[in-house]
């Protein structure tokens, strides 16, 4: 079979000879699942070196070591903690029953079952970890799936969909690859759950192509993920955390900082420190093959495009870890600091995605909170602080996907905890438990009694005299 499928006759056909092989299957067995997750842990593992090869040559630079970590090892963390714990996941659950058919032998339960054929739609930011970890989900929950790769990076995606032709069986793992146009083929096909990750504005497209259909979907979106640096933080260790997280993937990830809030009397001292941490991490960027280049001159562009207009309205720019020469070869940049920016600036309004960061100075932290609350759901929200009142204060009147206290960006990781977004940055989640119970139908089973007492408890008709005064004397406040 060709592991790239360009038109929507052969993505539907596709899709047809999944489910029927899905429905020819019947019940998929724990030592099934963990065979399939297996097979794809095995790929990634005995191909660690050409993925990682490819990402970098799609980015025009990007280390070894950090697409292992990010990618390579970030999927095969999903993957095995699902081998490991899919079994327990498994079992039926029973349910309380209701009186009194508890009393005569009637029992309740919940089913985890498959949904079918999952559609993954991955993205370029993290070309490896956006497929392999929701599937390693989709997968334990015994579903087959589709994966898109993003066309972004084209060497990468060729490898993936031509390593799952020949180590995956493509009635149970597949890979289409393609533009824009089969992503929108691809949204609007009849999966039984879809999955993306992107843009909040392609995040709408794909549900209104999947609603088409009636197709649950997952969407991991992004937004402007604030940070609120206290009067009580360490700034140090704000500033350190918050550099480390910019300087990961060049700023290219979805729950990157993008807004910092720090108490206008700190102000001065946290750009300090911010440098200082910043220029130990990265003391140079031309030519760093630390630093990660910006995937495409587009992309390069719209976030170039960011600071101008605001330094063009009149914000303060600091450029970390110093002014660079432009090289048009080298798409590496230093992390540029948009310091209390006009409110009109784009910069303000659009998610950055790159290595640009905003820091708004504040009097006022419940005015902080008014802010982040005004602005559509982010994906994440960070807390600088040593208050255990204030930290309670800005959990409880806040609402963001996750959340990470005194660092940024850790909370993804956990593989025992539910990652997604919810409004603007998305909906559904993945990871663990809860990403096994996103891709599986919770089924109610019921389980009659051998004896059915309704006629001669007067349940049914012809209704006695009493019916009517019994059922009034179940309204009740206790």
């Amino acid at each position: 079979m060709s592991s790239t499928m360009s038109c929507d006759q052969d993505l539907s056909s596709l899709l047809t000879r999944q489910k029927e092989a899905f429905a020819s299957a019947g019940s998929v067995s724990a030592d099934t699942r963990r065979q399939r997750l297996q097979q794809v842990i095995d790929l990634l593992v005995d191909n660690h070196a050409a993925l990682t090869t490819a990402i970098d040559q799609d980015f025009g630079g990007r280390p070894a070591g950090f697409s292992l970590m990010n990618d390579v090892l970030g999927a095969l963390a999903s993957l095995k903690y699902a081998r490991d714990h899919l079994q327990e996941w498994m079992q039926d659950e029973p349910r309380e029953m209701f009186s009194p058919y508890d009393q005569l032998g009637a029992r309740a339960w919940v089913m985890h079952q498959p949904k079918g054929t999952v559609g993954i739609l991955g993205t370029w930011n993290a070309p490896l970890y956006t497929l392999f970890s929701p599937l390693a989900s989709a997968l334990a929950a015994g579903n087959r799936a589709i994966l898109k790769p993003s066309e972004v990076v084209p060497r990468t995606a060729a490898l993936v969909a031509r390593l799952c032709a020949e180590r995956l069986d493509p009635l149970v793992v597949a890979v289409v690859n393609g533009g824009p146009e089969l992503g929108e083929a691809f949204s609007s096909q009849p999966f039984d759950h879809l999955v993306f990750t992107g843009s909040t504005a392609i995040g709408r497209r794909v549900m209104g192509n999947a609603a088409k259909n009636l197709v649950p979907v997952t969407l991991e979106l992004g937004g402007k993920s604030p940070v609120i640096v206290s009067a009580t933080a360490d700034l140090n260790k704000a500033a350190f955390s918050i550099a480390a997280g910019k300087s990961t993937n060049g700023g290219q990830i979805c729950i990157n900082p993008d807004l910092v809030y720090v108490p206008k009397a700190r102000l001065e001292a946290f750009l300090d420190a911010l440098r200082s941490a910043y220029r130990d991490l990265n003391p140079t960027v031309a030519g760093n093959p630390d630093v990660v280049a910006v995937v495409n001159q587009r992309h390069l562009e719209r976030v170039e495009g960011l600071v101008e207009d605001a330094q063009l309205r009149g914000a303060r720019i600091e450029c970390l870890p110093e002014p660079l020469a432009l090289d048009a070869q080298d798409r590496r940049r230093p992390l540029r600091v948009v310091v209390d920016p006009a409110p009109d600036s784009e910069i303000m309004h659009e998610e950055i995605f790159g290595p640009a960061m905003v820091v708004l100075s504040y009097d006022d932290l419940d005015q902080v909170i008014a802010q982040i609350n005004a602005r559509p759901r982010p994906l994440a929200l960070y807390y600088f602080g040593e208050d255990a009142r204030e930290q309670r204060h800005v959990l409880e009147h806040t609402l963001s996907g996750g959340v990470t206290i005194n660092d940024v960006m850790m909370h993804a990781a956990l593989h025992d905890a539910p990652f997604g977004g919810i409004g603007a940055s998305g909906m559904g989640h993945y990871h663990g438990r809860e990403g096994f119970l996103e891709f599986s139908h919770l089924r109610t089973v019921f389980k009659a009694s051998a004896h059915d007492p309704r006629r001669e408890w007067g349940l049914l008709p012809p209704y006695g005299e009493h019916y009517l005064a019994a059922m009034l004397a179940g309204v009740t406040r206790d």
